[in-house]
């Protein structure tokens, strides 16, 4: 059950970012990140009141607010990096942010192996592959590298914060106040921005379409899915098998990128990209 859980966990996560970064390139992400965090955070909401959720209200949720903080500006991040960069580059670099449970267990008294440090060295590598200048081709902007590393680290607390939330149970409810703080803090955001908009730039411009809100609803609700499925993995079987079948998420969303935007990347790209994707996986399972 872990396995299934954990590879539901990829595909989802890997549909939701593919949504997310193509519709970030008609919107801008701070839109995206507040409408698909906002539909998530209805439908939870509702389906806790209905299944009587509230019981299972602990201390332990203040994680779940730190998460819901700390995850509209991953979010914003990333969203913004698969819109301006080759998402089959972007997607493998966010992976690294399992650096962050890692250390948490390290916090914790786990001791990192051979496997481990050699993981950190080979992602550190991807990312210097990925994002570094090109021979023949345009290199990866380094505002993209950039936005893509700190939306790594801060999925990666997301990662941490929610596990111990739900260590307990109660990951529906958990999932909820995630996700309401997701969507106060995303639509305060947002507020913001509205309020500074250039003159002649109507908010309009800004505004969701019918047409869009069924895909942000997708998102939203797809990346949730993504969550709790992990979160069920994790404590329903070993963490590292998990970690190691959750981490490849981003095969997904490069083989759409492939497939949907007919996306080109170079060949050191793919090295990079693939090296980043390995050292993660190896941190996980070791």
């Amino acid at each position: 059950m872990t396995a299934v859980l954990a590879l539901a966990a990829s595909l989802l996560w890997g549909l939701a970012d593919f949504g997310g970064g193509s519709l970030t390139r008609r919107l801008p992400a701070l839109t995206v990140v507040a409408a698909s965090q906002l539909t998530a955070a209805v439908v939870l909401v509702v389906t806790v009141f209905a299944t009587g959720g509230l019981a299972d209200a602990s201390s332990a949720l203040w994680y779940a607010v730190a998460a819901g903080v700390v995850g509209p500006f991953a979010m914003l991040a990333f969203y913004r990096a698969l819109a301006l960069g080759p998402m089959g580059v972007v997607s493998p670099l966010a992976t690294v942010g399992v650096v962050v449970p890692v250390g948490v267990g390290l916090l914790l008294g786990d001791r990192p192996g051979p496997v481990q440090f050699a993981g950190i060295a080979v992602a550190v590598l991807g990312v210097a592959l990925a994002g570094g200048p090109q021979r023949g081709g345009q290199a990866v902007a380094g505002r993209t590298v950039a936005l893509t590393v700190g939306a790594a680290f801060g999925f990666g607390a997301v990662m941490a914060l929610i596990a111990q939330a739900s260590a307990d149970g109660g990951l529906l409810l958990t999932l909820a106040v995630q996700r309401v703080c997701n969507t106060v803090v995303g639509g305060a955001a947002l507020v913001l921005m509205y309020r500074r908009l250039p003159p002649g730039r109507p908010a309009a411009d800004l505004a969701v379409t019918r047409r869009q809100l069924l895909p942000l609803t997708a998102v939203g609700l797809a990346d949730v899915a993504a969550n709790g499925a992990y979160a069920a993995a994790a404590h329903s079987g070993p963490a590292a098998v998990a970690a190691v079948l959750a981490s490849l998420y981003p095969v997904v969303t490069a083989l759409m990128a492939r497939g949907v935007l007919k996306e080109r990347l170079l060949r050191v790209q793919v090295v990079g990209a693939g090296l980043a994707l390995a050292g993660t996986l190896l941190l996980a399972a070791g």
